[in-house]
């Protein structure tokens, strides 16, 4: 595990347009997970503009710092695709035309019927003493260079082209260099608040071995615990201990965990439902059909969604749903008492074995002091009951919506969890 832990390592992420509002570097998430499996922890990750000067100072820069290298991006056919030059400047190089190169980017263009442009030529041309990446995805190859104690690698910047070339080339490579693994278990938490979550966890902290790490993310109407554990070797032990530390905050966090296999809320909610032999049908109004599309999202769905209602209107609400409009004049159209009634609406309308629905006020306007902005009610009804729960949710119209379809999924998910089997 030395080897691979003293390995630091850097990314390099290159492309203007990753440094505006329009374009976010995904390639980097996909590196460093698919490092870190390997033990390997990237130390910097730089993102750098398509400049030369600028290129070659950051590639300068980290090999003073950093053993292991990967850039992405700046090896296509255009003028301000600059990485390779960039690099062979820094390392002191020439580039150099590879005629093998130049024969598979010229055999990729026969293929489609058309002659290879001149641009193309530009990415025949390899960095002196790199061994090549063979790119079947692109035009762009990919370089492998050693200099020293450093290797960098030069990848292409689709994903779809990154990602084949780095499982096939540089994986193996770099498996080869060190034992090391990094062992990970995602536990998905809801219905419940951060702080609350850390109050609970709090006293595993103390417990934690050397090798293993607890990180606790929060998104809307989600919470993640992240246990990895570094090790080398045989697996086994580092096994034992993921096992046990999951145990521990299982055991802390209770039904609030609906996910400990990556699925969704939606996926986790529809193997309860394909389990138990339960059907559902939904009515929708603030959410605007999310519920549903969630749902059905999932394959297999269609055994057990049987019908989603949008009753956005109050009139659609009594004509689909059977809601008195009597009883939406009482107590408002966003309310306990109409909430239960679309749910026992959409139930019976559907046949269904559970109704589930959402009216609330998405916003940004419609709130008032009694019912402000984000109150969502969510109705549960079953063959022999029914009940509603009342939240406040917070942020943009679109998170309101997006939390008010975590909730109703939540709810359903406990009511499921206590059926028996």
């Amino acid at each position: 595990m030395k080897r691979t832990a003293d390995l630091k390592t850097e990314i390099l992420a290159v492309g203007t347009e990753l440094l505006t509002p329009y374009f976010q570097d995904t390639n980097s998430l996909f590196l460093i997970e698919r490092l870190n499996d390997l033990g390997i922890v990237v130390a910097f990750k730089t993102i750098v503009a398509d400049d030369h000067e600028d290129l070659m100072g950051c590639f300068r820069t980290a090999m003073k710092r950093s053993r292991l290298i990967i850039s992405m991006g700046g090896l296509g056919p255009t003028e301000d695709d600059r990485t390779r030059e960039a690099a062979a400047e820094a390392l002191g190089r020439k580039l150099v035309f590879d005629k093998t190169v130049s024969r598979s980017i010229r055999e990729r263009f026969r293929r489609r019927g058309v002659r290879m442009p001149s641009s193309n030529r530009k990415q025949c041309y390899v960095i002196d003493g790199a061994e090549v990446l063979t790119n079947p995805n692109g035009t762009a190859p990919g370089l492998w260079i050693t200099s020293g104690s450093i290797r960098l690698v030069l990848l292409p910047g689709p994903p779809h082209e990154l990602k084949p070339m780095f499982e096939k080339d540089i994986w193996p490579r770099l498996r080869a260099i060190g034992s090391g693994f990094t062992l990970r278990r995602v536990l998905k938490i809801t219905g419940m608040s951060e702080s609350l979550m850390e109050d609970r966890i709090r006293a595993v902290y103390p417990k934690l071995p050397p090798e293993a790490d607890i990180t606790t993310l929060a998104y809307p109407g989600e919470l993640q615990v992240r246990l990895s554990v570094t090790g080398a070797g045989d697996p086994t032990s580092s096994e034992t201990v993921l096992g046990t530390l999951e145990k521990l905050i299982l055991k802390k966090l209770g039904e609030n965990v609906y996910s400990r296999t990556g699925e969704t809320m939606e996926e986790a909610v529809g193997a309860l439902l394909r389990s138990r032999g339960r059907t559902l049908a939904c009515a929708e109004s603030c959410s605007g059909g999310l519920l549903s599309h969630r749902l059905t999202n999932v394959p297999g769905s269609s055994s057990y969604f049987l019908e989603g209602v949008i009753s956005y209107g109050n009139t659609s609400k009594n004509r689909l749903l059977g809601v008195p409009l009597s009883l939406i004049r009482e107590h408002g159209a966003v309310s306990g008492p109409v909430a239960e009634a679309m749910a026992l609406g959409v139930m019976r309308r559907a046949g269904s074995d559970y109704g589930l629905s959402i009216t609330g006020i998405a916003g940004p306007e419609g709130g008032t002091a009694a019912k402000p902005v984000g109150l969502v009610y969510t109705g549960l009804a079953w063959r022999s009951g029914a009940a509603v729960e009342k939240n406040v949710f917070f942020g943009r119209r679109e998170i309101v919506k997006f939390q008010s379809t975590q909730k109703a999924l939540d709810v359903l998910r406990r009511r499921l969890m206590e059926e028996e089997i």
